[in-house]
């Protein structure tokens, strides 16, 4: 972490809080920094989530719920309005959990935190959360172009259907806890992946802590087998269920956001 854009990324949440009257709750690196692999020019990715004033609430035209800062090469800063983040937990994303879980905090109200990660535990579905990794490592599979078990593909892109992998090997172990840690040491370190796993993985971050570019290659078999085991396993078949009726879901959440507005 470069102390002198950690500055700069303080500068551009004094700059959301000013410019648009919003209070930032909380604001965290996500990305490959925080995933645990990052390369010499990994960008940094700051996402947050804010409150506006309760007033601001109470209007039939609700502002935009997203706020965004320039995008460029170092810097990819922008957030979601609680009431969307809380919204989205609601309905089974997990992108909130994971900010929660972050290695990497740069400001945020520690109270606000653990109420959003005790809303987690108490309507967190893992189900829907499971389904949320499934879609997003298959979709990163499938870019990789990596059915074909002779294929080369980037190694850059492979780690990022590793992770979500990883984190539904994490679930399985955790059975009843939707909101697995967000960096892939993490993940691993609290379960029992294959010895030869740990290592082909070990490998591959280091070489892209290393160099820009990883380069394409064949997938490691330990890497292959074990992505392909957690992302198209026969459990996930049919995932999606609510096992809370939706309304209650829908006051807990409501309760929490009111919580966090007093």
């Amino acid at each position: 972490m470069d102390a002198v854009v950690v500055a700069h990324i303080d500068a551009r949440l004094d700059g959301v809080e000013r410019d648009h009257g919003v209070r930032i709750g909380w604001a965290i690196e996500s990305g490959s920094r925080a995933w645990g692999f990052p390369s010499p020019d990994s960008d940094y990715d700051c996402r947050f989530v804010y409150l506006r004033p309760a007033t601001d609430y109470l209007t039939p035209w609700l502002p935009r719920d997203v706020i965004e800062t320039p995008l460029d090469a170092v810097y990819d800063v922008n957030g979601w309005d609680l009431r969307k983040a809380v919204a989205l937990m609601a309905d089974g994303n997990a992108t909130l959990l994971e900010w929660l879980r972050s290695p990497i905090v740069y400001r945020g109200d520690d109270e606000l935190r653990t109420l959003l990660l005790d809303l987690a535990s108490r309507i967190g579905e893992p189900e829907l959360v499971a389904r949320h990794y499934a879609h997003l490592g298959r979709r990163q599979w499938e870019r990789l172009g990596a059915a074909d078990p002779d294929a080369s593909v980037k190694l850059k892109g492979l780690l990022y259907a590793l992770r979500p992998a990883a984190a539904l090997f994490w679930m399985r172990a955790h059975p009843g806890d939707a909101v697995p840690p967000m960096r892939l040491q993490d993940l691993l370190a609290e379960t029992e992946p294959p010895a030869a796993l740990e290592s082909a993985v070990q490998e591959l971050i280091e070489l892209k802590s290393r160099t820009r570019e990883l380069g394409s290659g064949p997938i490691p078999p330990p890497v292959r087998d074990f992505v392909v085991a957690q992302l198209f396993a026969d459990d996930l078949d049919g995932t999606g269920r609510r096992h809370l009726d939706a309304s209650v879901t829908r006051a807990l959440a409501t309760e929490a956001f009111r919580t966090a507005l007093s």
